[in-house]
């Protein structure tokens, strides 16, 4: 047992600690966004395996599946639990106070912390849903990983946000000097580009359909959904069209042919939703896009149009995926939660207002107070409502 004073440890974009109680607050906030938005459980009695689900987009999926259906969950994740005085991370934190609150409403829940990308999590995967939930009726694939050793070859793949072709030159924040600065990305190697792909293309969700097929764990009906962003003009040369787009089109490519493959073998369908832009870890570690962000959403919250990962999990599955709900795609077979982003209102004041920003003017034309408050949030800190002077346990158990 570890009770201690926890203050943050936060240089930049990294931080190396977290906070239990405000990343519990974090949690029972996110659930509270779902009971208002879905009113009434309504407790279809689906069964979920949300790969990726601790923090961000797919810890906001568990919570819509579970407080929106009442679904029974299987959540993986790859968080460090806490070790004398280092506390543990946060996504684990968040594993903790989703299961207190998940027992404590009545739902199941078990969650399995380990590498996803390999063979023995599918295997202890595949034997907890054929003991505890039965076949599965919507996985969520929310990976969002650096680094991926392959199955089969054993060879260690390192992902990269680069530019492909010519280096990329824009501007940025120095987030430990909290500065606008101009910044150059060179261009991505050919190994660049096929490692990224690697860790972040298809490969592995196939790899997932495959096995859970195989043992016959995918119900009648079966919806997989996986997540990509593809942002707006002033990011597309590191994203869309640098290596993180080669990815997503390797992504794109294999959901369709599981799409096809699921409708003729069980009916079921496979889809890619586009989430707008949010405060992440591995976001504010990108040149450009914590200045990106905190320009857009200044402008989203003025008009009162931005969501948080919850909120956009929330209308994901009451509008767009839950049972019996036909989703609207649009021509490429993209589920468009990113349209408020991609408004041409919105482009524009970004554009207009990334052309004017610098050092002296950036608290005025962007959130960036925001964007820091938020990255913080993620680690349980500066969480409205939580006692930083409080002494609390950190060796916590899920």
């Amino acid at each position: 047992m570890a009770v201690q004073v926890v203050k943050p440890r936060i240089r930049g974009f990294i931080c190396t600690n977290a906070h239990p109680a405000g990343c519990h607050a974090n949690v029972l906030n996110q659930i509270e966004v779902v009971k208002r938005g879905f009113a009434d459980s309504k407790r279809d009695g689906l069964n979920a395996l949300v790969i990726g689900a601790s923090t961000g987009y797919g810890l906001a999926s568990r919570i819509a599946l579970t407080w929106g259906y009442g679904a029974k969950t299987l959540g993986l994740l790859y968080e460090r639990p806490a070790d004398g005085r280092r506390t543990a991370t946060a996504g684990y934190y968040n594993t903790v106070a989703f299961h207190r609150q998940a027992n404590q409403d009545g739902f199941f829940a078990e969650s399995l912390n380990g590498d996803a990308f390999s063979d023995a999590m599918k295997r202890e995967a595949i034997s907890s849903i054929r003991e505890h939930l039965g076949p599965i009726d919507m996985l969520v694939y929310s990976i969002a990983a650096p680094r991926r050793i392959h199955p089969r070859t054993g060879e260690s793949h390192q992902s990269v946000l680069k530019p492909i072709g010519a280096p990329y030159t824009g501007k940025t924040i120095n987030l430990n000097r909290e500065v606008v600065v101009p910044v150059t990305i060179e261009p991505a190697s050919e190994t660049e580009i096929a490692d990224t792909v690697a860790v972040m293309g298809g490969e592995d969700l196939g790899m997932w359909i495959a096995a859970l097929a195989e043992e016959g764990l995918l119900a009648t009906g079966v919806t997989v959904v996986a997540y990509t962003y593809l942002g707006s003009p002033l990011t597309w040369p590191i994203y869309r069209d640098g290596t993180i787009g080669k990815a997503k089109d390797d992504l794109k490519a294999r959901v369709d042919a599981l799409d096809e493959q699921l409708a003729k073998e069980l009916g079921g369908h496979a889809y890619i939703s586009v989430n707008k832009a949010v405060v992440t870890q591995a976001s504010a570690a990108i040149p450009v896009v914590p200045l990106y962000i905190s320009i857009l959403y200044d402008i989203m919250n003025a008009q009162g149009i931005n969501e948080a990962p919850v909120e956009q999990m929330q209308r994901l599955f009451s509008d767009y995926l839950g049972p019996g709900i036909q989703p609207q795609l649009d021509s490429e077979r993209y589920i468009r939660l990113d349209e408020r982003e991609l408004r041409e209102d919105v482009t524009a004041a970004v554009t207009d207002r990334w052309e004017q920003i610098d050092t002296d003017n950036f608290y005025e034309l962007s959130d960036y107070a925001g964007f820091r408050r938020r990255f913080r949030n993620l680690f349980g800190f500066e969480v409205d409502g939580v006692d930083y002077e409080a002494a609390v346990e950190t060796e916590l158990e899920f």
